[in-house]
Order: C-alpha cells, then sequence, then structure tokens
C-alpha cells in the first residue's frame, strides 16, 4: 500500500506540477493509495473554499483511511526520532517522524515531497516511492 504524503496532496490540489504529484496523478488510476488521518487534517484544512473542501474531502474519503498514531506507534516514533538524533540528525516536525515510523511498522510505501522523510529512508528502512 502506498501513503501519500500531504506534502504531495497539496501540490496536487494546487495544480503544481512536481515529479510527486504527476506520479501521484499517475497512480490515482492505476493502484490504490491510502491517506493517513493526520495527513487528511493536514490537506483539508488548508481549503478556504467550501466547494473546493467537498470536492478533495470526496475524493480523499475514497482512498484506505489509516490511523497514523496510537500508543505502540508513540513509542516507536520517539526511539526512531531518538535514532536519528544520535546520528546528529533532527527531524523538524512531529508528525514526519509519526508517519515515517507508521510506514516502516505497518509495511507501507510513502510517496512524499519533504526532505524530512530522507533520514528515515536512510537509515530506518522508510519505503519511498519513485518517479
Amino acid at each position: 500500500m502506498i501513503l501519500v504524503d500531504s506534502s504531495v496532496w497539496i501540490d496536487y490540489f494546487n495544480g503544481y506540477s512536481t515529479p510527486q504529484s504527476d506520479k501521484l496523478d499517475r497512480l490515482l488510476t492505476e493502484e490504490p493509495l491510502a491517506i493517513g488521518d493526520l495527513i487528511l487534517v493536514e490537506v483539508l484544512q488548508g481549503f478556504g473554499d467550501d466547494r473546493e473542501f467537498s470536492a478533495a474531502r470526496r475524493l480523499l474519503a475514497s482512498l484506505t483511511i489509516i490511523e497514523i498514531g496510537g500508543t505502540d506507534i508513540a513509542v516507536a516514533a520517539a526511539q526512531n526520532y531518538r535514532a536519528l538524533r544520535k546520528r546528529g540528525i533532527t527531524v523538524r516536525k512531529t508528525i514526519d517522524t509519526v508517519i515515517a515510523t507508521r510506514c516502516i511498522e505497518s509495511g507501507h510505501d510513502l510517496l512524499h515531497n519533504d526532505r524530512d522523510f530522507e533520514p528515515f529512508a536512510r537509515h530506518l528502512g522508510l519505503r519511498v516511492v519513485g518517479f
């Protein structure tokens, strides 16, 4: 299962062509995708227009929605954050640590456009989607 991060959805909904948003556009017709509940919040809160919000909500509700957190993931995320800190790497956003950890623990691939996920792929086994 491929989990799509808000960094890609935001570009997609804003009409920005990036390698990641173009890949998302292709994947939407090719295979099942997932969105995390916390990612859903990040994406939907950015819509100012009610019609655009409703259209995005319908599209995103058609995906598999994954609960990102929970006690086990919280503890594993803290351990992953600490492991990266020991390597001299500081992840800027806690939510990215939780998303990466959910993907690692559940075996999901991640489609993203956010440099904070790179150390998780390089050092902790996060699988990312190529273009």
